[in-house]
């Protein structure tokens, strides 16, 4: 890590109108290009998160009550929508088809991601997408260029501009199942269909996509289509809305020796904060409970009885701790409590929201009145079979108290014995699967910008035209951004998790 520290005298006239146009003060850039001298600390572990060491699960009747709270909580005319990020692009998807495509080989290797894909054709959702655009490129559809060996001409329909340009576009134009009447569905048509079933009430429903600027135009085009068709078969009206990420959650790049990374024209070179820009979209959303699921996060109708039911658990128990906590800060609030009161509410927040501080040991009323009130939110937890993601633990905060936390491992020091230790011993992963009420006890919207803990971004590698670039992550959206929430983490079954990382995952039994 480059000594560097940045300072603002380095910036010149032209700097400074660059980030005015963007809406970021000199003094925000200064403070995060510092950081890639200072780096972002580890945060100190006290547990991995496990079952009955904060992860609760709940057997089948506590299941059953929390769908009766979240049912009479809608009934009430309670407001809910779907937030959906969905603006990366699907590249990533088809790295393994791309390095193919760049090769000299015709035809790919048994057993490879390639052959999969290519033995795997007829159970491919595309398929008719595939042989038109194979037709329109080389005269043949994809079986005939199968049996010829043209591994790579296939490869090439499905990614090259020329043919279904899957490459280039974001996961929610992809198409990712086919049904028995031969109908198709992308995953954001998935997603609308999931919203209506599990967040609309009084036959309306509100779901919010995050888009990237460049790809508006498609979203806008697909969903003129989309949700008529998709209110016609549910009778449910959709208020679709859409927002891409803020110029002012830009984040400077730095070259390797700490300073600002400049390109050939000498602008300052700037990069999207990743999703944890996403909570200034967040915060502009209009509800009291917002769903949050990731867009290739979808399976078909017909695999999706486990997915809708936890959705309603999880909302569920939602409004059940909000009520406890609107009860509890009222009490406390009023000072109409004795000893007794106090020390239910310690426990209630020691045993639910799981957090541990020596203020709550000693049922200090001014302290647990300010810890009950910000941002709730209940998060989905799946037993780690192997797959990909960050894990629920248990961490010190700023004002030395623990509460659960969302971490990537990049947030975990690994030359730290201890830390290692309790990495091993997590059970469970996170599946992006949360359910937030983001008003407070007055009905009032928090800012949830005042949430945020600045210390839980981090520094990536990458490179521009060909030059390497240190590149600067804002606190995660469901990590650091979610930092100084009330969290609960409840367990989901792995049912309800099917993402969509690589595109030979469609041919899995979920997306089947």
């Amino acid at each position: 890590m480059s000594n560097t520290l940045y300072t603002k005298t380095m910036l010149n006239n032209s700097d400074l109108e660059n980030l005015a146009l963007r809406g970021i003060s000199p003094e925000q850039f200064e403070a995060q290009m510092k950081r890639f001298a200072t780096g972002f600390p580890y945060l100190r572990l006290q547990d991995s998160a496990r079952p009955e060491a904060g992860i609760h699960v709940l057997g089948e009747a506590e299941q059953d009550a929390a769908i009766a709270r979240w049912e009479r909580f809608l009934a009430d005319g309670g407001r809910a929508a779907k937030f959906v990020p969905a603006s990366g692009a699907a590249s990533r998807m088809f790295k393994a088809l791309f390095a193919f495509a760049e090769g000299q080989e015709q035809t790919a290797p048994e057993g490879s991601p390639v052959g999969e894909l290519v033995a795997g054709l007829d159970r491919l959702p595309f398929k008719a997408e595939l042989d038109e655009a194979a037709r329109a490129m080389y005269g043949a559809d994809a079986a005939a260029l199968a049996a010829a060996g043209r591994h790579r001409d296939i490869v090439k329909a499905i990614i090259a501009p020329e043919g279904m340009n899957y490459g280039a576009l974001p996961k929610a134009m992809l198409t990712f199942h086919r049904y028995a009447d031969g109908s198709t569905r992308t995953s954001l048509e998935e997603q609308l269909y999931e919203g209506v079933q599990t967040v609309a009430a009084d036959g309306r429903v509100d779901i919010h996509f995050t888009v990237s600027h460049d790809h508006r135009k498609l979203f806008e085009d697909k969903l003129a289509k989309a949700v008529p068709a998709v209110e016609a078969a549910t009778g449910v009206k959709i208020n679709v809305s859409m927002s891409e990420q803020k110029p002012s959650t830009d984040t400077p790049a730095a070259a390797m020796d700490g300073t600002p990374f400049r390109d050939d024209a000498g602008r300052i070179v700037f990069r999207p904060g990743g999703h944890g820009a996403l909570i200034e979209n967040l915060n502009d959303l209009d509800a009291t409970v917002v769903f949050i699921k990731n867009i290739d996060n979808v399976v078909p109708e017909g695999l999706r009885a486990d997915t809708l039911r936890y959705k309603r658990v999880l909302g569920g128990t939602l409004m059940q701790v909000h009520d406890t906590i609107e009860q509890y800060a009222e009490l406390l609030a009023s000072g109409d409590y004795d000893p007794a009161d106090l020390a239910e509410i310690a426990d209630f927040m020691q045993e639910t929201l799981c957090i541990t501080a020596p203020e709550i040991e000693a049922a200090d009323p001014d302290y647990m009145l300010a810890k009950l009130d910000r941002p709730l939110r209940v998060c989905g937890m799946v037993r780690n079979e192997g797959e990909p993601g960050g894990g629920p633990y248990l961490a010190f905060n700023a004002d030395g108290s623990a509460s659960p936390q969302i971490l990537e491992s990049t947030q975990i020091d690994s030359n730290n014995p201890e830390a290692v230790a309790m990495m091993a011993e997590a059970t469970h992963f996170n599946p992006v699967d949360l359910v937030c009420y983001v008003r407070d006890l007055d009905n009032e919207a928090y800012d949830l910008r005042e949430y945020v803990d600045p210390d839980t971004g981090f520094i990536s590698s990458k490179s521009f035209a060909g030059r390497e670039l240190r590149a600067l992550e804002l606190p995660g959206l469901w990590n650091g951004a979610m930092s100084d929430w009330n969290t609960v983490f409840v367990e989901v079954p792995a049912s309800t998790f099917n993402p969509v990382k690589v595109v030979n995952d469609l041919l899995r039994p979920a997306h089947q």
